[in-house]
């Protein structure tokens, strides 16, 4: 893609969303960490329902290994795989304690080797905890990228993070990362996106296919209709 085509959907996802920010609460590093590892598979609103109590009772790695698993379960029970993400923390906690004094570290290459720590997770970290820009793909920033035409359609995730890389200024990567979810959370939805009222429908492959299928489903109803109102004119 052409840079000023990119310039163009960048701008105009810009003015849609202009303020969009992490939409997960947390006051810190570790709090972030917790909050985007509790994320997966789960929305933002959902997670910062359970955090507002959770980040209370554990606010250090060593409140969330003092306490029985089975209490750490019963705490995020709200959130999707929630044994499983009661067992990561708890590894996650013993590693910050034993190899990093309780602090998240700042490396992106640290952050990944840590239980229930991914790519996306680290980025996320990194790029809102410590600065450092990085465009983290979720689910809403694939399907955006990929129905842009910033991404091919079967690229995987890292493909479609290298590409927006390379496509989007270095200091614009968190920006356009939280951009991008906007977009993809409140406009470009993946059921039902606002494709008629779209700025970017010009040039959205996705939007150009929905809006020419809705338009031939349109005229066969209305020539459906009008061939009944023909019928029983002559009927009648």
């Amino acid at each position: 893609m052409k840079a000023a085509d990119v310039r163009h959907i960048l701008d105009t996802i810009g003015d849609l969303f202009p303020d969009a920010h992490c939409e997960l609460n947390h006051k810190n590093a570790f709090e972030l960490t917790i909050a985007v590892l509790l994320s997966a598979q789960c929305t933002d609103a959902t997670v910062n329902k359970v955090t507002v109590d959770l980040f209370q009772k554990y606010q250090t790695p060593l409140d969330y290994v003092s306490v029985p698993l089975e209490e750490l379960e019963n705490d995020i029970r709200r959130i999707g795989l929630f044994r499983n993400k009661a067992k990561h923390i708890q590894n996650l906690c013993s590693i910050l304690i034993e190899r990093y004094g309780g602090e998240v570290p700042q490396a992106h290459d640290q952050l990944v080797t840590l239980p229930g720590v991914g790519r996306k997770t680290a980025n996320v970290v990194v790029s809102n905890a410590f600065g450092v820009p990085a465009i983290a793909v979720d689910t809403h920033v694939e399907r955006v990228a990929k129905r842009l035409a910033l991404a091919g359609w079967d690229d995987s995730v890292l493909e479609v993070e290298k590409k927006l890389m390379k496509a989007v200024p270095r200091e614009e990567w968190t920006l356009t990362h939280h951009r991008l979810i906007f977009f993809g959370r409140y406009h470009c939805k993946a059921q039902n996106p606002a494709c008629p009222v779209c700025p970017l429908l010009d040039v959205c492959r996705e939007g150009k296919k929905r809006m020419k299928t809705a338009a031939i489903r349109k005229t066969k109803t209305e020539a459906g209709a009008t061939k009944k109102l023909e019928m029983k004119k002559r009927m009648g």
